[in-house]
């Protein structure tokens, strides 16, 4: 009778080693998955910083050249708005067409490194990421060409962008731009 108690308890004993074991072996795979699915998030947070980085710099590559046909694709189709101290515009062809009015088109045959005469210099860019939606502020310097053909600063400023996710591409929705010196609030009215 002794040895089979012995093997009644060595029987329940092992199942409960096991079935706390398996209870373990979930356990590990749970936290294995949630700390997968971390580090999918944490990577996709810093691709989208990077891509809407990537955006802030073409944003200045493309306003340089004068390049508005590009220049506008950076902005979300309908809804894109840019907003300045000389006007603003609503969606990317409307963005296209104004920036073109008052600034310009860029030559049909561009040098290939044309001097410039002018140039925007960005720095100090803040990006939040919440999901498709996004903001950003970013300190801009704009450079002209002064005496004795130097750069000289001619104003300096800063953006403040509100940014979606269009197309699987991020985009300006909002752009407002603000001089800090000389002062200028686009959004003040005048």
């Amino acid at each position: 009778m002794q040895s089979r108690a012995n093997w009644v308890f060595l029987t329940i004993g092992l199942a409960a080693v096991l079935l706390i074991g398996g209870m373990g072996a979930a356990n590990i795979t749970a936290v294995s998955a949630e700390k997968s699915k971390d580090i999918m998030s944490r990577l996709q947070l810093l691709e989208d910083r990077e891509e809407i980085r990537q955006l802030l710099k073409d944003y200045g590559a493309y306003l340089d050249r004068r390049d508005f046909a590009s220049f506008s694709q950076l902005f979300a189709e309908k809804e894109g708005e840019w907003i300045g101290g000389f006007g603003k515009a609503k969606s990317a062809q409307g963005i296209r067409k104004f920036m073109e009015d008052n600034l310009g088109k860029a030559p049909e045959k561009p040098s290939p490194s044309p001097p410039p005469a002018s140039a925007h210099l960005f720095s100090n860019e803040i990006i939040k990421v919440d999901g498709d939606h996004a903001s950003a502020t970013t300190k801009w310097m704009f450079w002209v060409q002064g005496d004795a053909k130097r750069p000289q600063p001619f104003y300096l400023g800063h953006y403040e962008d509100t940014l979606v996710r269009e197309g699987g591409r991020w985009k300006f929705l909002r752009r407002v731009v603000y001089s800090d010196i000389p002062p200028d609030n686009p959004l003040a009215s005048k």
